[in-house]
C-alpha cells in the first residue's frame, strides 16, 4: 500500500514539474506583457558543468522544490483561483524580501478577502521597488474594492509616470477605475486582472 502511494505521489510531482514547465514559459510572457521580469535563462542540465547545481539535482519529493519552482507555483495557483494554496507555496520561498512573491502573497490574501493584510505586502513591494507597476495596479484594485477611489487614482498617476498611459497595468487600472464609477462596485475583468 504504502508503495502504491509512492508511486502515486511521484507521478504526481513529475505531472507538476510538466505543469511548472509550461506555466514558466506562459508566465515569463505575461509578466513581461504585465510589467514583471522576464524569467530567468534555463540551465542546462545534461552539461557536466552544470550538474551539481541546485536546479539540476533530481528531486524525489515536492519538498524539495527549488524557490523559483515553490514561485511558479504559487504564481500559477494564485492565478487559477487557489489563493490558499498559493500561500502555502509562496511562504515556503526562502527570500520573503523578492517582490515577486511579496506580490503574489498579497494578490492571494486580496482575494481571499483581506485587504489591509494584501496592501502591507504591496507596499512592502513598493518599499523595495517603487517602479514595480503591477503591485500599484494590484493596491490600486485594493483601494477600490474598499471603495478608495482617490487612492486607486493615485496609484494609477503612479503607474502613468512610470510605464505611461498604454501599459497594461495603466490600462488595466484605468478600465477598474472607469468601472467602479459608473457601477460602484468593484468588477474583476475575466482572468486578467483581479
Amino acid at each position: 500500500m504504502k508503495f502504491s502511494h509512492l508511486m502515486f505521489g511521484a507521478a504526481a510531482i513529475a505531472f507538476s514539474a510538466i505543469i511548472l514547465s509550461a506555466a514558466a514559459v506562459t508566465s515569463s510572457t505575461t509578466a513581461r506583457a504585465m510589467g514583471g521580469e522576464p524569467a530567468k535563462p534555463k540551465i542546462d542540465c545534461r552539461k557536466r558543468k552544470n550538474k551539481k547545481k541546485p536546479e539540476c539535482r533530481k528531486r524525489s519529493d515536492a519538498s524539495t522544490l527549488s524557490d523559483e519552482e515553490r514561485y511558479q507555483a504559487g504564481h500559477w495557483l494564485a492565478r487559477s483561483g487557489n489563493y490558499a494554496e498559493a500561500l502555502v507555496q509562496l511562504r515556503q520561498i526562502a527570500n520573503q524580501d523578492d517582490p515577486r512573491v511579496l506580490n503574489y502573497i498579497g494578490f492571494a490574501t486580496r482575494k481571499l478577502g483581506r485587504f489591509d493584510e494584501a496592501k502591507r505586502y504591496y507596499n512592502r513591494v513598493l518599499a523595495i521597488d517603487p517602479n514595480y507597476t503591477l503591485a500599484r495596479a494590484y493596491l490600486g484594485e485594493a483601494h477600490l474594492q474598499q471603495g478608495d477611489v482617490d487612492k486607486a487614482k493615485g496609484q494609477l498617476a503612479e503607474i502613468g509616470q512610470r510605464c505611461g498611459k498604454a501599459c497594461a497595468e495603466y490600462v488595466a487600472l484605468a478600465d477598474q477605475i472607469k468601472s467602479y464609477m459608473i457601477s460602484g462596485t468593484f468588477q474583476p475583468q475575466g482572468g486578467v486582472r483581479g
